[in-house]
């Protein structure tokens, strides 16, 4: 008997109030004299930490990391092509993840007051908890949206109802490309290879503006095939 094979493509996004926000600093300084430099720097990364650590757990910073050091020098030519005296750098990042975020306004008034320290910018995300249950509801929702859609084809067509039969990640059946959303007839009387799903979990990302947090959204993205057949005499059915 005919059947007929559907490909759709179904998605679902869910967005949610921020719970963390990693705030990116860097101290950064020039001048002719190394020492001079090493120090102003070394200062100002040290007035950084002093603002943190009263802050940290069990307080509104759930975390935070400061990189080393980092020291340079470079002697850079003039207009007229001549070589000038050296010129040193020092620079350092520190990064700070705060889980209250009225704190963090008024951590980022006193930071910036700092000679040298400068607000690179502001990541906002969910707990690693929260982003696991949010996740495997949002993929179960993609694949339910996918399959009702295929199920509404059918139905357009004077078909039966769909059935999933096989869903993978990308990749995993052999075909790096993921199929583009159509109708292929196929001939057969059993539905052994009917319906076939690819699902991907899109990425997780938000951005903001400083001191305003933002939803942060979890989207998936599934591809699937679907199969129902007619019966003669009109009657409709879809194997199992």
């Amino acid at each position: 008997m005919p059947e007929t094979v559907i490909s759709v493509q179904g998605s679902h996004t869910a967005r949610f109030p921020a719970e963390r926000a990693s705030v990116f600093v860097t101290v950064s300084i020039d001048g002719p004299v190394r020492d001079e430099v090493v120090a102003a720097a070394t200062a100002a990364a040290e007035a950084v930490r002093a603002t943190i650590e009263p802050l940290h757990q069990p307080g509104p910073i759930t975390s935070w990391s400061a990189d080393s050091l980092r020291v340079w020098s470079q002697r850079p030519w003039s207009q007229t092509g001549e070589q000038l005296d050296p010129v040193h750098s020092a620079a350092l990042d520190l990064t700070a993840t705060f889980s209250d975020f009225s704190e963090l306004s008024g951590w980022i008034e006193r930071v910036v007051t700092i000679e040298h320290v400068a607000i690179g910018s502001i990541q906002w995300s969910l707990t690693d908890a929260t982003v696991t249950t949010v996740t495997a509801e949002v993929r179960s929702r993609a694949v339910k949206d996918a399959v009702s859609k295929a199920s509404v084809y059918a139905q357009s067509i004077g078909l039966g109802s769909v059935t999933a039969t096989a869903i993978a990640d990308p990749g995993m059946l052999g075909d790096s490309a993921p199929p583009q959303p159509g109708f292929e007839p196929r001939e057969g009387a059993r539905g052994d290879a009917g319906l076939i799903g690819e699902g991907r979990q899109g990425d997780i990302a938000a951005q903001s503006e400083v001191l305003q947090a933002e939803a942060y959204g979890v989207e998936s993205l599934v591809i699937v095939f679907a199969h129902a057949s007619i019966l003669p005499f009109g009657k409709k059915d879809c194997h199992r």
